[in-house]
């Protein structure tokens, strides 16, 4: 049966706050992946914006393995990411496209319709930018995780709700993530980010966030005052946010 929802207009007009899953660590993974599974389901053609990191990766695991046992289907959506690195080669192995391939894409025995990569060995990232604005248009979902320093894709501190996808400078913490957890050959110093705007403008937008480490930032992020210090605090501006945090993230939260 078919359950008629709120539209994004009648969201914003109930001041709708953001919906929070606190999960148990075991259970975190799973349930993203199933509702993932049942938004696939329900609309087969679905529009996703995709991240990468530690974070998303056992969620990529889980629908692999669901995929792999007929329980969803990715064939006929088309998959957009977040955001990539500008400057490493091809195949580095902090790449997002590389990774987002070997933990999900590559893992499908049909692959979705479309996988809308950043095309960042061109001569001219600007012009990429542009080119993966318009391919971030009307998303579906925009699944995100949060940075230590609140940043949602590249969407680094001083970042705008009203920014589009461009090219930015990186912020020295998120530089070095790209060698000391994913092993890039170099560090890079720029990327190319799905901004702002376009995540606000998404059907629905869902918040991926694991362990204590995240959980200082959760609580200025859902809690204080919005503002370019913490760019995920603008998601609270969302008619459909959803935050999947694990006991650990959410342990500074209120009860």
């Amino acid at each position: 049966m078919n359950t008629l929802r709120p539209s994004p207009d009648e969201d914003r007009a109930a001041g709708r706050p953001p919906r929070i899953e606190i999960l148990p660590a075991a259970a975190w993974a799973p349930t993203v992946a199933a509702e993932l599974i049942a938004r696939l389901a329900a609309r087969p053609s679905l529009r996703i914006c995709l991240p990468t990191g530690e974070t998303p990766s056992p969620v990529y695991a889980a629908l692999a393995a669901a995929e792999a046992r007929g329980a969803v289907s990715f064939a006929g959506s088309t998959i957009v990411m977040l955001d990539e690195w500008v400057g490493l080669p091809p195949g580095d192995p902090a790449r997002c496209d590389v990774r987002l391939r070997s933990e999900l894409l590559d893992r499908l025995r049909v692959p979705p319709s479309l996988f809308a990569a950043i095309d960042v060995d061109g001569p001219d990232p600007d012009e990429a930018a542009t080119r993966h604005d318009a391919a971030a248009v009307g998303l579906d979902l925009a699944v995100l995780g949060l940075g230590t320093n609140g940043h949602v894709g590249f969407n680094e501190p001083g970042s705008s709700p009203d920014d589009a996808t461009r090219l930015v400078r990186l912020a020295v913490s998120t530089r070095e993530a790209a060698t000391a957890r994913y092993g890039a050959s170099r560090m890079p110093t720029a990327g190319i980010t799905v901004g702002l705007a376009r995540l606000l403008a998404a059907g629905e937008a869902w918040l991926l966030v694991t362990g204590e480490r995240k959980a200082a930032m959760l609580r200025r992020a859902l809690e204080e005052p919005e503002g370019p210090d913490c760019p995920a605090s603008y998601l609270r501006r969302h008619p459909r946010l959803t935050v999947f945090a694990d006991d650990g993230a959410a342990s500074l939260l209120p009860k």
